[in-house]
């Protein structure tokens, strides 16, 4: 799953936000914590493995100083990622926007053993 990176409306500051608008959502703010967690997690492994295959376009078998200062091109990249809100911030953007599916497992386990009787 490719996540456009570049049109979410996510932080790239420190916001201040309210306690109460997480618990809104779930009943529990630490349900909702575990998910926005979970979330970001996900977000921040799959920008690693992005960011590590376009950069792995460049890597070469030498190690030639000139040739590692003077790549335009991995610097530009680097810094795009840098640029980009992190995880976190895109993972609560997606919770506040109910973009975040949470599944209680308590519920599920309660039905499993329910059905077992």
């Amino acid at each position: 799953m490719s996540i456009n990176y570049k049109n979410t409306n996510a932080e790239k500051t420190t916001v201040t936000r309210d306690n109460s608008d997480f618990s809104q959502k779930s009943g529990n703010i630490y349900q909702s914590l575990i998910a926005i967690s979970k979330r970001s997690n996900q977000i921040s492994s799959e920008m690693r493995e992005e960011l590590t295959k376009k950069l792995a376009e460049f890597a070469s078998s030498t190690d030639n100083l000139e040739e590692i200062f003077e790549n335009r091109e991995q610097i530009e990249i680097s810094k795009f990622y840098e640029s980009l809100p992190k995880p976190v911030a895109i993972a609560i953007q997606e919770y506040m926007e109910d973009k975040v599916y949470i599944r209680d497992n308590a519920e599920k386990a309660e039905s499993d053993s329910e059905s077992e009787d």
